[in-house]
């Protein structure tokens, strides 16, 4: 072992220093770079700086340290007779572990504030080629990027050396490791605005590649249903969205009802609550309180409301717990919890309790299809979303009242399944129809949902009336005025149907279909 020689460049240095020693203890001779070479030397080991070794020093603010072929060529030898001798010939010794880990990329530009020239100064380029060149020549060179592996390593190369399969694993390690890097710099790098997008005319708008890199965070008992195996898994640069302060393990349908669940309560900017079953709203409401809001959003439909998610755009006070306590739900989620109402709710053994760690939502949704996927940008939308944006097209106008309710109908709207309907009184939902093969089918759904309550009602469309029929229907349930995108053909015959009818109508020029 007293040939051996390490490579040390270290970012973060967690337990670097009880690492090296014992290399050194074992007689590995330790080559190091910069802060990591000035910190093994203040703790008294002996360490030779890489530009010792180079015969240069470090250049360009340290953006070349150990770029050089006695660094490189020491690393990618065969430990063949030929390489042996022209490393010998060259006076270049051996590399035979090389410990390193990078920039803090991830880290970095997770800060909302970070500008590109910070995020590019973080882009490590040394440490990637030293971890990829010791991976390459693992049938001779130990790799280390994880510092969880320190203590394993210093074992093995006390107790004689590594063996091929070992060394094998830590290089996929660190070829992983270097994957999820470049794809992290990729993905930051993508999102930026591209200086000469004005002068390009060839500039597509979606990527011509998209990489995902997902790291398993959890293994269910199974998919949506038994039959199937499923798992959760989280882009491997990016936080935890949640974090699960109680109750079972999340199922793959929990997954899935939390994410429209807590999209739809954070569209709001009053405090709102969002009830959601089978990932349709089946109630969501807006009120002065969180309180208010949950008994508005469950008084949209109670029964559906049964083993639902709900989530919350405010700190869930007690007063709104002990309500919720009532009903059996799944799932609570919310952006903090008061220490008194959290309490209550974990009474209930079975419940879910979800808090959110403030995770940034990805701007692409992508959808596996059969033989690819579909990828689109997030329906962000937000200028169709001011009624001062709309067109009133029919001879009634409507009154400030239902502007706001019909503001709030088209905002819950694109929360729904389509063919999405949506009816509201006073900031709440009082019916939805859902998933409807046709638009008039999803006008009554809704209507039979609200009952009395559609009288003097708003109403939503996600999409246009292809006729009149729906209109008719919705007059029908007591419905006083509409808002819709337009763009049907029909849309005269339409309008003149809500006039004959008495009834408001808005165009607001934007679909929110949401398959």
């Amino acid at each position: 072992m007293s040939n051996q020689r390490a490579l040390i460049s270290v970012s973060d240095k967690t337990g670097l220093t009880s690492f090296a020693r014992k290399l050194s203890d074992a007689g590995v001779e330790l080559v190091a770079s910069g802060g990591t070479a000035a910190q093994l030397a203040d703790a008294g080991m002996p360490v030779m700086p890489t530009e010792d070794l180079t015969g240069f020093p470090e250049l360009l603010d340290g953006r070349v340290k150990t770029l050089h072929p006695a660094i490189h060529g020491g690393i990618l030898a065969r430990r063949t007779h030929e390489h042996l001798a022209e490393l010998e010939q060259q006076g270049i010794h051996p590399i035979d572990l090389v410990i390193v880990n990078l920039y803090p990329f991830q880290r970095t530009v997770a800060d909302d504030g970070v500008t590109l020239a910070e995020a590019v100064e973080q882009i490590d380029i040394g440490g990637v080629a030293l971890l990829r060149a010791a991976a390459k020549n693992f049938e001779s060179v130990t790799v280390v990027c994880d510092p969880s592996d320190y203590e394993r390593v210093a074992l093995a190369i006390a107790d004689g050396g590594l063996d091929a399969e070992t060394r094998q694993a830590l290089a996929l390690k660190a070829f992983r490791h270097t994957a999820d890097y470049d794809t992290a710099i990729s993905r930051f790098l993508a999102q930026q605005p591209l200086q000469d997008r004005a002068h390009s005319d060839d500039l597509e708008e979606m990527p011509a590649q998209i990489r995902l890199n997902l790291e398993r965070v959890q293994v269910m008992r199974y998919g949506e249903n038994p039959h199937q195996q499923g798992a959760f898994y989280r882009h491997s640069d990016a936080s935890p969205a949640f974090e699960q302060l109680h109750g079972q393990e999340m199922s793959y349908n929990n997954w899935l009802d939390l994410d429209g669940s807590w999209q739809a309560a954070q569209d709001f900017d009053a405090p709102t609550v969002a009830i959601i079953k089978h990932s349709n709203p089946c109630g969501l409401a807006s009120a002065d309180s969180l309180a208010s809001a949950y008994d508005e959003a469950l008084a949209s439909d109670p029964v559906s409301a049964f083993g639902s998610i709900i989530s919350v755009n405010r700190t869930l006070d007690r007063e709104t717990a002990e309500r919720m306590a009532k009903l059996f739900v799944e799932i609570v989620a919310a952006p903090a919890f008061d220490e008194d109402a959290l309490a209550l709710l974990q009474r209930k053994k079975n419940l879910r309790i979800l808090c959110a760690c403030g995770a940034a939502p990805h701007s692409l949704n992508i959808r596996t299809v059969y033989g690819g996927a579909l990828v689109q940008e997030a329906d962000s939308s937000r200028q169709d979303l001011e009624p001062a944006n709309w067109r009133i097209v029919t001879q009634n106008s409507p009154d400030a009242s239902q502007l706001a309710d019909l503001a709030f109908a088209w905002r819950v709207c694109r929360h729904v399944k389509s063919n999405a309907i949506v009816y509201v009184k006073d900031r709440a939902t009082v019916g939805v129809g859902a998933g409807q093969m046709s638009r008039v089918d999803s006008v009554m759904l809704a209507g039979h949902k609200a009952g009395e309550r559609a009288r003097g009602a708003v109403m939503a469309s996600d999409a246009f009336f292809p006729f009149a029929d729906g209109i008719e229907a919705a007059a029908a349930h007591g419905v006083a005025a509409v808002v819709q995108p337009g763009g049907s053909i029909r849309d005269e015959e339409v309008i003149a149907s809500c006039d004959r009818l008495g009834l408001v109508m808005a165009f607001t020029g934007t679909r929110h279909f949401r398959h």
